[in-house]
């Protein structure tokens, strides 16, 4: 597995560092599976096979956990497995700057949910962010043709002319990442985001950089720096040669603005709440541990206010959880906030984690000695490289 240089990430490897904004509020029923219209990420996890195109056999097995506490038990998606042996299957994390109309919001999960060979696993929301996040899986074809379908719904339906929010953005449909589920098929995402580059380019007019893996050009490896100057900037931004769009016009699309799509390794977005109405407390927590000010290796955040007057957030993106477990970043937030005086409130995972990252903290919580993964009950029920459910985690 590629590493970052101690300089940072080079052109072309696994762990090229972005920043994508993140929301926490899911939405209403009409987007996620639900108790009373079961999916396939609540019932057989074989019904999904179907759904995305693929076919059983002998199976490599990709793991989803969803995070939700603040829904019922029964209404909170299960881990799903979904199986491939020849063929790519790739995550999709697209981020649309809509998260207050749930109207917009659900016809736009809809778009998705339609699409065939493409599963919807989740949609987070955020008002104060005004961001929404889904995430989808499929084989690189029909990926390809619901995101071009989430394009056409979203530049149809958001005017970032009168948008706002907390998050930095430059467009309707703001980041698309394509994340390969199997390392060895990095080159078919960087593949994928080119095709849909000049597809969007081409279809609506929406300029497309190429960022992270997918960049062509070294000073785009980082979506921060494409998305400097947000969309108000992007006119003067586009006038420099250096930052005409990889796809498309050297000008914003009127209302839709303009695209950064790429490829990168799975990340975990991870907000740290703080009970604080001081923004720059959250300000300074969010340089402290990022790593482009000397923090944590491959940690990304800024702090932002919520919809609480009381509560700030440390929004942050860990690119690596292995290189820095999630305990040890809440740990380094929750010093560095009582020294300024706050304490964490609560925390989020947005969207989905790898199973993986939750089990280490959960060990590191309970202080569990000599504890390995075939400790696990799912890890002996023949279900391949499993770790625990979510309601496993939640009851650790």
């Amino acid at each position: 597995m590629a590493r970052e240089s101690p300089t940072g990430p080079t052109l072309g490897t696994a762990d090229a560092a972005d920043y994508e904004p993140h929301t926490k509020q899911r939405q209403p029923m009409g987007c996620l599976p639900s108790r009373t219209k079961p999916s396939p990420l609540t019932s057989n996890p074989s019904a999904l096979l179907p759904h995305i195109g693929l076919a059983q056999g002998q199976p490599r097995a990709y793991l989803f956990v969803v995070l939700s506490h603040d829904r019922p038990a029964f209404e909170r998606p299960r881990p799903a497995l979904c199986y491939t042996s020849t063929v790519a299957l790739i995550e999709a994390v697209p981020n649309v700057s809509e998260g207050r109309r749930t109207g917009v919001i659900e016809a736009l999960a809809t778009v998705i949910g339609t699409c065939a060979g493409v599963t919807l696993l989740d949609t987070s929301s955020d008002t104060a962010h005004n961001r929404t996040v889904f995430t989808m899986v499929g084989m690189p074809t029909p990926l390809k043709a619901a995101l071009m379908a989430l394009f056409a719904a979203a530049v149809e339906r958001i005017d970032l002319q009168t948008h706002t929010g907390e998050h930095p953005r430059i467009g309707a449909v703001d980041v698309v990442p394509l994340v390969p589920l199997d390392p060895s098929d990095m080159p078919t995402c960087v593949a994928l985001a080119g095709t849909l580059g000049a597809h969007v380019a081409q279809q609506f007019g929406v300029p497309v950089y190429l960022y992270a893996n997918a960049a062509r050009k070294p000073e785009r490896l980082r979506l921060e720096r494409i998305r400097s100057g947000g969309f108000e900037g992007l006119t003067e931004k586009m006038s420099d040669r250096t930052w005409q769009p990889d796809f498309g016009p050297a000008r914003p699309h009127p209302s839709a603005g303009a695209s950064a799509i790429g490829a990168r390794r799975t990340l975990i977005a991870f907000n740290i709440n703080l009970d604080s109405n001081n923004l720059d407390v959250a300000k300074t927590v969010a340089r402290t541990v990022r790593e482009s000010n000397g923090g944590l290796t491959g940690v990304k955040a800024i702090g932002v206010r919520t919809a609480r007057a009381d509560v700030v957030q440390v929004s942050i993106n860990v690119m690596d959880h292995e290189r820095t477990p999630l305990h040890q970043v809440f740990e380094v937030v929750q010093r560095e906030a009582h020294q300024l005086g706050a304490n964490i409130r609560n925390t989020e995972i947005v969207g989905l984690a790898p199973a993986g990252a939750l089990t280490a903290a959960a060990i590191r919580s309970l202080k569990l000695r000599d504890f390995t993964v075939d400790r696990l009950l799912e890890s002996r029920l023949n279900l391949g490289p499993i770790r625990p459910s979510t309601d496993d985690l939640r009851t650790l």
